[in-house]
């Protein structure tokens, strides 16, 4: 797959390694700790200065490392000293291509044969590792650089204004919203329209046509109210009156300290439509992966970056495609929530056959959208939830006879109050918890009684989306308008949150690992948060490319924890392994 971004900054390199024997040069790969210092640094392959003009030592510099022909990428981030080191585990003989982000900067070697190494096989124990300074000018384009959150932070407007573009940064970057030239009247006549007509599931590459209004959303004039509002506040931060943008472009600093303390693993898909919304790892360590605008489950090979893809069948002909959340039951079948095809699919990889369920007739209208199916507590009753985007409602399957059993919690909500179902999430009895996405609301149905529950979150349109229920049945989940991390125990009925350092950080998901740190990943800022939950201590990873995160997974297998999500409109799946 052919990618820009690093096709614009690499450099050759010619490495033939042999592995079998230790490297004599052992580099600590950022600035000291008190455990590091005492530990030994592991053997480096490759290792090299990063500097530029401004900076003699640059940290925070993320250098990747792809050999040609394969569709892995490595990465490893400069520390204090400017100094970047590939363990020798991870890069193998052959050519590489080197690329870096460093938001600002681009690599200043202008001729390709400037960047060339030749590296002969290690024939003696005490041969140094390759090496290969970088030097590094300003960006000839630095908008092109930014982030969806450094754009966020760039342009003018109130917190309100600028909360509406956490809509648009589902299918596309705000950068191209701020280079069209469309003026109010063009925003309001033809782009708003044409951009609520299309799915969730859509991608600039892949658009694809909403079926039906959800029922939650008709508002009639309300509408042309808030459209208009937006097209206006639009035209003003675009060129659609000027060449140049008419207020600074701001920029997020580099990571510092246990923030380069990371080696990333970048996996590219076989196709640019591949939209990898939910990634999970299985026991025997492969990788799993929904497709969030075809009918495919993705299987990954880690080892060798193999990519394999179940297809599957559309239960309604003329409507969107596609599937989002992806969880595993207690016996490790995998289950879909196939979205605008209102079904919920299971998935045997031991026999790599499907099973199907499609909602009753009356259920299955025109808006129906099954997202989120749990199956996580299916082994205490038989019985799996799910949503439905379409109407804010919530289904439970009963697998034995595949009835499907119908609750619509806001069904008596006074008219205007919208409200929607985002996910549902089983604790250890298989009661269904869910996050009222617009009223900011954590609802519990009783699994035995089907009473239905609501707690409010602590900070006012906090907008929980997604999220997983931990050993103890407390429910962590990401606050998308509160820049939080939200957690509710689902025994005690008490409220927990996190802020998180960065301005529209937008978490997704939450995930808590075995050490009770818990990881989120941002649809704005290309960053992996991970907060010490103990502490309230916070480290900020930068991938090594725009990211858009939805759900996250983390392997407790490893030591330390090892992270998963899918780049879902960057087609790859991204492996974030911290240090310490």
């Amino acid at each position: 797959m052919h990618h820009p971004l690093r096709a614009a900054t690499s450099v050759a390199l010619n490495l033939a390694l042999n592995l079998a024997l230790n490297l004599a040069l052992r580099l600590a790969l950022t600035a000291p700790f008190p455990f590091a210092a005492r530990a030994q640094a592991p053997v480096a392959a490759l290792t090299g200065l990063v500097s530029s003009a401004e900076e003699a030592a640059m940290e925070g510099v993320l250098v990747s490392a792809t050999r040609v022909g394969s569709n892995i990428t490595v990465t490893v981030v400069t520390g204090a000293e400017g100094r970047y080191a590939f363990p020798a585990s991870r890069l193998g003989p052959g050519q590489y291509t080197l690329a870096v982000r460093a938001v600002g900067y681009q690599l200043d070697q202008p001729r390709e044969s400037e960047n060339a190494i030749e590296i002969n096989p290690i024939e003696a124990p005490d041969q140094k590792a390759a090496t290969k300074d970088l030097r590094l000018g300003k960006s000839k384009d630095l908008a092109a650089q930014l982030s969806n959150g450094e754009w966020l932070a760039s342009i003018p407007g109130s917190d309100r204004q600028k909360d509406q573009l956490l809509n648009c940064v589902g299918c596309h970057t705000l950068e191209r919203i701020v280079r069209s030239k469309y003026d109010s009247e063009g925003f309001l006549t033809q782009i708003l329209p044409r951009m609520q007509s299309y799915v969730q599931q859509s991608l600039p590459i892949h658009p694809q046509l909403r079926p039906a209004e959800r029922l939650m959303e008709e508002r009639g004039e309300d509408r042309i109210q808030i459209y208009r509002a937006a097209a206006d506040y639009l035209s003003t931060i675009n060129l659609s009156t000027t060449e140049q943008w008419k207020y600074a472009l701001k920029t997020f600093s580099r990571p510092k300290g246990r923030a380069t303390r990371v080696v990333y693993t970048e996996y590219d898909l076989p196709r640019a439509e591949i939209a990898p919304h939910d990634v999970i790892v299985d026991k025997n360590g492969i990788v799993w992966f929904s497709s969030f605008g075809e009918q495919n489950l993705g299987r990954l090979d880690p080892k060798t970056g193999k990519v394999t893809e179940f297809a599957y069948p559309k239960h309604r002909a003329d409507f969107p495609t596609g599937s989002l959340g992806l969880r595993a039951d207690a016996a490790g079948n995998l289950w879909l929530g196939n979205m605008y095809q209102a079904t919920i699919v299971k998935f045997d990889p031991g026999s790599e056959q499907f099973q199907f369920w499609t909602l009753p007739a009356e259920r299955n209208i025109d808006s129906a959208q099954i997202n989120m199916v749990s199956p996580r507590s299916s082994h205490v009753d038989g019985k799996v939830w799910t949503q439905n985007n379409g109407f804010a409602g919530v289904h439970r399957l009963d697998i034995a006879t595949g009835k499907i059993e119908t609750w619509e919690p806001f069904k008596g909500a006074p008219k205007g109050e919208s409200h929607n179902i985002y996910d549902v999430i089983p604790d250890s009895q298989n009661n269904a918890w869910f996050t009222d996405f617009r009223q900011g609301q954590i609802g519990r149905i009783d699994a035995r009684t089907g009473e239905v529950s609501l707690f409010q979150t602590p900070t006012p349109r906090s907008a929980p989306r997604r999220g997983n229920m931990d050993a103890q049945d407390r429910l962590w989940f990401g606050e998308y308008r509160g820049d939080r991390i939200g957690m509710f125990d689902t025994r005690t009925k008490a409220f927990s949150e996190w802020k998180l350092d960065t301005r529209w950080s937008a978490p997704y998901d939450v995930v808590l690992d075995k050490n009770e740190d818990a990881w989120t990943g941002s649809m704005v800022t290309d960053q992996v948060t991970r907060l010490n939950t103990r502490t309230g201590e916070t480290i900020d990873y930068l991938l090594p490319r725009s990211t858009n995160i939805r759900r996250v997974f983390v392997d407790d297998s490893t030591t330390p924890v090892s992270f998963w999500v899918g780049s879902n409109d960057g087609a790859s799946i991204v492996k974030v392994e911290p240090l310490d």
